[in-house]
């Protein structure tokens, strides 16, 4: 008895993790085995079919800037002539992309130089289902002014999901953020589809402004007392002379003009970069509604997409909502649009623009144009 539950007991251990199914004839075979997990066997394999179609380029691009301009003074009766000069323009571009075309798009060059714009690159979805990615790195320099732009991207399109991670740092528009969605996609025949999801972001503290401690109640800036906290000092010299001192205790203006329009304007400018930079990046997660349109013959081809964040939920000392009026919600907001018709043989017009609003931050370009072809 003691025997017979012993075997019982035992048996489903020993039957454990093992199939069998009866054959026609009273046979037995053993049944599929289960696979142990390897998330990275055949790893060059799948890393070599990802980044198939993949472009990887660099290039240094310039020319020539504003001319130089003649400036003309008075100072004590002498004519004097200043000529302001200003350095050639110039891009240091690098990077690496995986993007299907879509059938309106053509490629202009041989090689990739980084002075492509696609307005495509911009929209939710791309032509194909599936990875594309893009990483691109521009440091250029123009009429003077030097800026870092950045677009760093990857994105898996599926017919009922969408996934994208994302960084956009537009030096020229005084933008930089982190961005990661998650959306639920419904396709609506073979050109429309809407999604909505969830955006996180991450960025600097935009709203807020350390300078608005100094502002007086009639609206100025008592930017004196700013570069006096900052270790500046005035020093008041017999004969109503005036010298302006720097931390340092050295000499860095003799007058109020060279103090107010050189020296302040710099003081101020180092002061707000400190204290933002001494604040934590800032957390916001936001809903989004999308939508995507794409119509394309050879003749003619519209593609439109848009992206609307009507609430945030965000929290911290320096959260936007708390520095703007009515302090409650704001909406962001991000679209694209492409026309292009070929009217007849001679004759076609384009219109491509697309336009980004974030923190109350705008950037965009477009273009309008028509194309005549004589023959």
């Amino acid at each position: 008895m003691i025997r017979n539950l012993l075997i019982l007991t035992l048996l489903p251990l020993l039957s454990y993790g093992q199939y069998t199914q009866k054959l026609k004839h009273g046979g037995i075979i053993d049944g599929p085995k289960k696979e142990k997990w390897e998330p990275f066997k055949d790893f060059d394999k799948k890393f070599k079919k990802t980044i198939k179609f993949a472009t990887f380029y660099g290039a240094f691009n310039g020319n020539n800037s504003i001319s130089d301009r003649d400036v003309f003074e008075v100072s004590s009766g002498q004519l004097l002539n200043n000529t302001v000069e200003t350095p050639y323009d110039y891009s240091l571009v690098a990077g690496v992309r995986k993007i299907a075309r879509f059938g309106y798009e053509n490629r202009a060059n041989v090689f990739y130089n980084g002075t492509e714009h696609s307005y495509a690159d911009a929209a939710t979805i791309g032509k194909v289902s599936g990875f594309e990615f893009l990483f691109e790195l521009d440091y250029k320099r123009r009429f003077g002014n030097t800026f870092l732009d950045q677009q760093h991207f990857l994105r898996y399109v599926a017919d009922q999901w969408i996934v994208k991670l994302e960084y956009v740092q537009q030096g020229f528009a005084d933008i930089k953020y982190f961005e990661a969605s998650q959306r639920y996609r419904k396709k609506v025949g073979k050109k429309f589809s809407w999604n909505i999801g969830i955006v996180q972001r991450i960025s600097e503290p935009y709203g807020y402004n350390p300078l608005e401690e100094f502002i007086l109640p009639n609206g100025s800036l008592h930017y004196t007392s700013l570069a006096l906290q900052e270790g500046y000092n005035v020093e008041f010299l017999p004969g109503g002379e005036i010298n302006y001192l720097n931390p340092e205790g050295e000499i860095v203006a003799d007058n109020t003009i060279i103090w107010e329009e050189v020296v302040i304007p710099q003081v101020l400018s180092d002061y707000v970069e400190r204290k933002k930079n001494e604040i934590p990046q800032q957390w916001n997660h936001s809903l989004v509604l999308g939508y995507d349109f794409y119509h394309y013959t050879k003749t003619f081809w519209i593609h439109s997409w848009a992206n609307i964040m009507p609430f945030h939920l965000e929290t911290g000392e320096y959260a936007y909502h708390k520095f703007i009026a009515p302090k409650q919600t704001w909406i962001d907001f991000g679209g694209g649009f492409i026309l292009g018709n070929r009217l007849n043989k001679h004759l076609g017009i384009f219109i491509e623009g697309k336009y980004n609003k974030y923190w109350n931050r705008e950037w965009h370009d477009f273009s309008v144009g028509l194309n005549y072809i004589i023959f």
